[in-house]
């Protein structure tokens, strides 16, 4: 099977076969990797375990980052939800524990999956793992939602590089949102038109999000950003899932994504050169962690 690259080709190709998006993808990462679909599978499954393992550790850990801007914020909003959510429900709890879990660990550096990139890497597990729970899904279903999820990072990579010295942040936390989204409507068993809905109307609300890190590290704003686009990602899916559409289709919102991208000042991607980066208080954690980490070199 050839390679596709475009959201419209994968789903003519879904519709002629009758099957999945997930089902097509497995069979093209088979072809590609001269591999049964089934060690593809496998495969999906190690990066699953490893999603899982992640968010048990972070869960245990209040270890601060090196920096000592973040690592602590997944303990407090445990203690928090020991004494009761001010306003979500178990599952959205587990969805900001397990997103914050994960990406601390990644600032800790901890074993994370890149999904698509370490410093999204909350995002996909928090929100199909969590949910995944509170449905007592099994494992076979959950790797088809990360299968699916793993296709829109896929399909997008086919335009625009995963990577916030590219396009900013939308091209890192905004394309693991539209991931995630994806990803939960195939958990709940919605259709490949609501799949791709999902996506779309996650990654167009996110458009322009830039990359602006403190002190040129994965922390700030990157760690609660995790938390906040992990809980976007479950209103893409909520809303697709009721058969709202994107007006824009996902290859049209993607090329306008690129777009903006490459619109945008290279000192709002990733070079800490503005926004964030370059606040007061930014540019004092900077000059403060330079004096300490040459001292300690």
């Amino acid at each position: 099977m050839t390679q596709i690259t475009t959201f419209s080709e994968i789903l003519e190709t879904a519709h002629n076969k009758n099957k999945k998006l997930y089902e097509v993808c497995q069979e093209i990462e088979a072809d590609v990797a001269e591999i049964s679909q089934e060690e593809v599978r496998d495969k999906v499954k190690l990066i699953l375990d490893s999603m899982k393992t992640a968010i048990k550790q972070g869960l245990k850990s209040s270890e601060k980052s090196e920096s000592g801007m973040c690592g602590e914020d997944c303990a407090k909003l445990l203690k928090q939800y020991k004494k009761g959510s001010l306003f979500f429900t178990k599952v959205y709890q587990n969805v900001l524990t397990y997103s914050l879990a994960t990406i601390e660990q990644n600032a800790r550096m901890g074993k994370i999956a890149a999904c698509p990139t370490a410093g999204s890497c909350g995002i996909v597990p928090s929100v199909i793992i969590a949910i995944a729970e509170s449905l007592n899904v099994d494992e076979e279903i959950q790797i088809n939602a990360l299968i699916t999820a793993g296709l829109i990072g896929k399909v997008v990579s086919n335009k625009l590089a995963l990577a916030g010295a590219v396009a900013g942040c939308q091209s890192e936390c905004g394309v693991a949102a539209a991931m995630a989204a994806a990803g939960l409507v195939e958990l709940y068993g919605g259709n490949n038109e609501q799949i791709l809905n999902a996506a779309a109307l996650t990654l167009k609300n996110i458009m322009g999000l830039v990359c602006d890190p403190v002190a040129g590290l994965v922390e700030v704003p990157c760690v609660k950003r995790n938390a906040f686009l992990s809980i976007y990602s479950v209103t893409g899916a909520e809303l697709a899932l009721a058969d709202i559409q994107s007006v824009i289709p996902i290859d049209e919102v993607v090329d306008a994504m690129k777009q903006v991208g490459l619109m945008m000042s290279p000192k709002l991607k990733e070079s800490s050169e503005a926004g964030l980066a370059t606040t007061p208080t930014g540019l004092k954690i900077t000059e403060e962690l330079a004096k300490k980490w040459n001292e300690d070199i």
